[in-house]
């Protein structure tokens, strides 16, 4: 079919050429060929078609198991309250297609975060059936390409990977439509994510299925409140929210708390890039990690809250600390006034040495302009992931799924200025929680995540359940890496892996109650 199309529209092109050597007037314009005409602006232009699907298939080896899938790319609207469309948001939809009966397989929906970027971070680095080309690490490798992902998530689940509008190849419907105001926010955001899933569950049949939301990064500010958005207004109960190095959520950590709780992963940051004390140095990470965040709760925190009533000495004393956890000079800290700036960490830890190290990923190095400087030229991490990603969507997208356009991709796209107030996502999911005995939520973290760092995680969780009486459906996981846990292979196994756990002991036996 599209192999059709595609010649449909080379011939169109060659004719045009010949018309425009022998120009016609409109009139004297055969009807055929005037038809033949508008079909090839209509597929030239970079406008998308807000509901059009295109379907392959494939097959991948999990486990050492053969797991055949169907892979569905295209658009489906997004409707407004008089049930106009307003938008179409791209998907990509993985179902194993030797499975008969869907009504007990779980479904994944997965969104990433920005909150202006699209779902082509953990489809093509984490849970999807195929994954791009790095070395061990992550780092980028040429020639650009694809693998198949042995640890992908398709063997116990279907995912389903959305991209909001103004990422990915989702767009407005046309120009008028005012998407600042229906899309562009923390509310806004969720509401209507939750109708374009309630549409898709239904167009699909899904609705039986067991049901897990996925967000990285932004991604997890969303799915925290689509999970009471989704229970409340549209009557559709999750199994389990998965947040993939979750931001703040809106919980409350302003003040002394926002500086303290960062310095564990300073600690981390340093104890990779060899940069502690030699007692510190020779422990394990994890091994190490306790003493620091012992210090950060029981000392650094009510020595940030004293600010200037903090006696001279145990000042001293406290930034000798922070400077033996941070890899940092004593002097560097008293000049920060105990609290250091995650820019200037960033800057500072490896100036001596000529480098900067990543806000996302600080296993990455990076190199400035000149060592002078409050903080990093650019995010050294982020520079690679979009050496090796950009291609390989792109490539993925048109090559292997099929999926013609001439739309750019959006990594990045325009969705700015969000709105973010009255975020109280945290609040949503705790309350999601305690309205249905089935939800579970899982939270990986990487170790070396500066932007939504492992222990603040911890401390979202602490604080959406303050009574301690959801704890036995929460559970935190650390890997050695970084706000894209999964690109280091060793950890792309073992994260895989939890999910699977995760889902499969979430997902409750035939029969059994959703009660107290």
């Amino acid at each position: 079919m599209h192999r059709t199309r595609f010649l449909t529209a080379f011939f169109a092109l060659t004719l045009s050429a010949s018309f425009a050597q022998k120009p016609t007037t409109d009139k004297a314009q055969p009807a055929a060929d005037k038809e033949f005409a508008a079909d090839r602006a209509l597929k030239t232009t970079r406008t998308l078609d807000l509901d059009k699907q295109v379907v392959t298939n494939g097959q991948v080896t999990i486990k050492g198991q053969r797991v055949p899938y169907k892979a569905t790319a295209g658009t489906i609207p997004v409707w407004d309250d008089e049930g106009k469309a307003v938008a179409g948001v791209f998907f990509t939809y993985f179902e194993r297609s030797d499975v008969s009966d869907r009504t007990s397989r779980p479904l994944v929906i997965s969104f990433n975060g920005g909150p202006g970027t699209a779902s082509v971070w953990m489809m093509l680095g984490y849970t999807g059936p195929r994954i791009l080309k790095v070395d061990d690490e992550g780092y980028p490798v040429q020639p650009y390409g694809l693998r198949d992902n042995p640890h992908s998530i398709l063997d116990v689940a279907d995912i389903v990977y959305v991209d909001p509008v103004n990422t990915g190849f989702s767009r407005p419907a046309n120009k008028d439509v005012p998407a600042a105001k229906l899309f562009f926010g923390v509310n806004a955001d969720i509401k209507y994510l939750a109708e374009w899933i309630n549409t898709f569950v239904s167009r699909y049949n899904r609705w039986s299925s067991p049901k897990y939301l996925i967000g990285e990064s932004y991604g997890t500010t969303r799915v925290s409140g689509l999970a009471n958005e989704l229970q409340n207004s549209h009557w559709m109960y999750l199994n389990g929210v998965v947040l993939v190095s979750p931001t703040g959520l809106g919980l409350e950590r302003g003040g002394p708390g926002q500086g303290a709780l960062k310095l564990p992963y300073m600690a981390a940051t340093a104890w990779y890039h060899k940069a502690l004390p030699a007692d510190l140095q020779d422990k394990d990470l994890t091994a190490m990690l306790p003493e620091v965040e012992a210090f950060t709760m029981s000392e650094y925190l009510p020595a940030l809250s004293m600010g200037g009533s903090l006696p001279e000495q145990k000042r001293k004393d406290i930034a000798a600390k922070v400077a033996r956890y941070s890899g940092l000079s004593t002097t560097a800290v008293m000049q920060n006034n105990l609290d250091v700036p995650l820019n200037f960490f960033w800057k500072e830890l490896l100036r001596d040495k000529g480098f900067t190290v990543g806000r996302l990923d600080s296993r990455y190095r990076g190199i400035d302009a000149k060592d002078a400087g409050t903080s990093p030229d650019y995010n050294a991490e982020l520079t690679s992931w979009l050496h090796s990603f950009t291609p390989a969507i792109n490539m993925y997208m048109r090559d292997e799924l099929n999926y013609k356009t001439d739309l750019k991709y959006y990594m990045f796209g325009p969705t700015f200025p969000w709105d973010n107030a009255n975020n109280r996502t945290g609040e949503n999911l705790h309350q999601a929680m305690l309205q249905n005995p089935y939800l579970h939520v899982l939270v990986q973290s990487g170790y070396f995540d500066g932007a939504c760092d492992y222990y603040n995680a911890q401390y979202n969780l602490w604080q959406i359940d303050p009574s301690g009486k959801l704890r036995d459906r929460m559970s935190w996981e650390g890997y050695r890496s970084g706000h894209m846990l999964y690109l280091r292979r060793e950890d792309l196994a073992s994260s895989n892996e939890n999910l699977r756990k995760f889902i499969q002991k979430s997902t409750p036996k035939p029969g059994q109650p959703a009660k107290y």
